[in-house]
């Protein structure tokens, strides 16, 4: 791996982890509430996009569509969100397992709630 000028051991062909971790900063282990984050604001973004349907164009949207649109995009995101978060910690001794269980029951219980109690 070719590193940029300034890291590196001058030349002699090898790169050390803690050469690539200075160049790229902070360590992607480390990112998992960001990731959790963002899973989380992509979920109500879905939420306020099917909202659009169910409370201001009713007519052209109907409410089960609704509901199946927000269902499959909180599964795809879930499933997004997973492969992210155990990707970014492969080949580390971090372990997530709580925060990932905890925000994926949190959205499973919201969507269902959503699902039975919004536009009907």
């Amino acid at each position: 791996m070719t590193l940029p000028k300034g890291f590196g051991s001058g030349g002699s062909g090898g790169t050390s982890s803690a050469d690539v971790e200075r160049m790229i900063g902070k360590r992607v282990e480390n990112m998992t509430g960001m990731i959790t984050a963002s899973y989380l604001a992509a979920w109500l973004a879905t939420f306020g996009g099917t909202a659009a349907g169910y409370f201001y164009y009713p007519w052209a949207y109907p409410t089960p569509s609704g509901h199946y649109a927000f269902i499959v995009l909180t599964i795809i995101e879930a499933i997004g969100y997973i492969f992210c978060v155990k990707v970014m910690q492969e080949g580390s001794n971090k372990n997530s397992n709580g925060v990932v269980a905890a925000a994926i029951a949190g959205t499973a219980v919201g969507t269902v709630l959503i699902a039975l109690y919004v536009g009907n």
